[in-house]
């Protein structure tokens, strides 16, 4: 049975995780009524606390259905952060997933399995779906009987009786998964893991995959993380991918490890990520629904970070602007329910953090973000928008949201347009390095689609570096007579163009003038909207483009 609440524990934050969990098992979308029911809460409370959510920026609303927003993974890019081995060894692990063709992943221990804090996966029609945040049970996983390798007998008698996976139930296929294929069997391979230095899970998660595991050592000698990589049965047996890997992943897990004996972040270095407003604004403010205890205590996760590992109760009140009173009771929430740890008189996160919607949301795709910020736009300005993204020569579209008019813009996702004519291609090529922008001119064949379409290529090369300069690019008539279309970047958090967004509409109904003064400023508070949750979501998990 779960221990009782403690005395000063905040009931509202707790309803609220609760919540949060409930949709993440959910798979990250659920009905408000199913919501009361799986968490047990009133429906009013239920609504209230989603409500509040949603203000956040962590959940949206669509009519009686809660979904999970990208702006929640910030809770987990705390813990992430405050870890730093995704920042430091990820780029390790992706060079390895490139040399070997194979999928790569990073976990650590939590509880009552291993929970995947990095993944680099090939894309294939039979590929791993794991995903950040996954919790496996450790008698299924290679990476589990490395971690208990190093477990003490102390540690073996903690968990007997115990049944993985029953705390975190989520798996990738989103059921329950039965931890116990055997005590004495996992002893015999985590013995063998100690002997031998690595370990395999020749199909024990799920038939079909095979995996080899090797520890990595912080300089003090722990094992701080495990890493795997992982295959099919069409392509390997656990013995040919053991064969196959082994002297690569150990030369990987030496540069890890070397890796870890360089300074990292210094402490305090980074600023918090949290600061929220509601922090400090009034009641009046935000609205008489407004759960402040619940935005309060999730703002404590945030104030950990790139070299904040651990924080006493002052830092961590100074850094979220909440009474130290507050941030004490909120923490004292959050170790209870397994968030937080602490040793002495400092905190930490622990990865089941990342259990609060990262393995719903690290699959996210950029047109998953863009769509409900478009559709916000396309009720603003009354006409369609779109997001394209550069492919060859061509633009290729990813999403979109259509006005209903007699005469529209009639375009589906996946049509192509050559990028010199249409106003997101300019984007897309003024986004590009100045001396790829000129190669790819070079080598595209400029026909006239109407008698407007620019095809002289010192015109359209001085065009583009207009577009480069002014962040925009308005095409009237170019690409088809009647069509006017106005386009801006979206861009990720190396400032890199991965996309362009669009409101398209017919000639009569706004004139070049009227959708520069009207149209481009909603278009650019869009891409910047749309920009603020890729910057989140893409922090430490990659976000398809398409």
């Amino acid at each position: 049975m779960p221990a009782a609440p403690p005395a000063e524990a905040v009931a509202p934050l707790m309803r609220g995780v609760a919540v949060l969990r409930a949709l993440s098992d959910a798979g990250g979308r659920i009905e408000l009524s199913d919501l009361a029911r799986s968490t047990g809460l009133a429906r009013s409370t239920a609504d209230r606390l989603a409500a509040t959510l949603a203000r956040m920026g962590y959940v949206r609303l669509q009519g009686h259905e809660v979904r999970l927003a990208p702006r929640l993974m910030e809770l987990g890019n705390a813990y992430l952060a405050a870890l730093s081995l995704p920042g430091r060894l990820g780029p390790l692990a992706e060079r390895l997933a490139d040399e070997l063709d194979e999928s790569v992943s990073l976990a650590v221990p939590d509880r009552d399995g291993i929970r995947f804090v990095h993944q680099t996966t090939r894309r294939r029609a039979m590929s791993p779906s794991f995903r950040i945040g996954d919790l496996l049970p450790y008698e299924r996983t290679a990476a589990g009987a490395v971690f208990a390798a190093g477990w003490t007998e102390d540690a073996w008698a903690a968990r007997s009786g115990n049944a993985p996976g029953t705390e975190d139930r989520g798996t990738p296929g989103g059921s329950a998964v039965d931890g116990s294929p055997g005590g004495d069997a996992f002893r015999r391979r985590a013995a063998r893991s100690r002997e031998a230095g690595w370990a395999v899970d020749d199909q024990l998660i799920e038939p079909g995959l095979v995996a080899i595991a090797l520890p990595v050592h912080d300089p003090a000698g722990s094992v701080v993380c495990a890493v795997s990589v992982v295959s099919h049965t069409s392509r390997h047996t656990a013995d040919s991918l053991g064969r196959a890997v082994l002297p690569v992943l150990r030369d990987t897990v030496a540069a890890m490890e070397e890796e870890l004996r360089r300074d990292g972040p210094a402490a305090g270095a980074t600023a918090p990520n949290g600061l929220a407003h509601w922090t400090t604004a009034s009641k009046q403010e935000l609205g008489a629904g407004f759960v402040e205890s619940l935005a309060r205590g999730l703002t404590v996760i945030t104030a950990f970070g790139e070299g904040r590992p651990e924080l006493p109760l002052t830092a961590v009140a100074e850094a979220t602007g909440l009474a130290r009173a507050t941030a004490r009771r909120a923490l004292i929430t959050l170790e209870h329910l397994g968030y937080v740890s602490s040793a002495g008189r400092v905190f930490r996160l622990t990865p089941r953090v990342l259990s609060l919607g990262c393995p719903a949301l690290s699959r996210t795709t950029l047109p998953d973000i863009a769509v409900p910020h478009m559709a916000e736009l396309v009720r603003r300005v009354h006409d369609s928008a779109s997001l394209a993204v550069l492919d060859g020569d061509d633009i290729r579209y990813t999403a979109r949201i259509a006005t209903e008019r007699i005469m529209s813009v009639n375009i589906t996702i996946g049509t192509r347009f050559p990028a010199y004519a249409a106003s997101m291609g300019r984007v897309l090529l003024a986004g590009l390095p100045a001396e790829e922008r000129a190669d790819r001119l070079a080598r595209t064949e400029l026909h006239p689609l109407t008698s407007r379409t620019v095809t002289e290529p010192g015109r359209l090369h001085d065009l583009l570096a207009r577009v480069h300069d002014e962040g925009f690019a308005l095409v009237d008539e170019e690409l088809e007579e009647g069509l006017r279309s106005l386009a801006v970047p979206v861009r990720d958090h190396t400032g890199r163009t991965v996309a362009a967004l669009n409101v398209a509409m017919h000639t009569t109904r706004r004139t070049a003038d009227e959708c520069l003064a009207d149209v481009l400023p909603q278009l650019r508070t869009t891409a910047a909207a749309i920009e603020s949750d890729l910057h989140v979501a893409g922090r430490f998990a990659h976000v398809p483009e398409v």
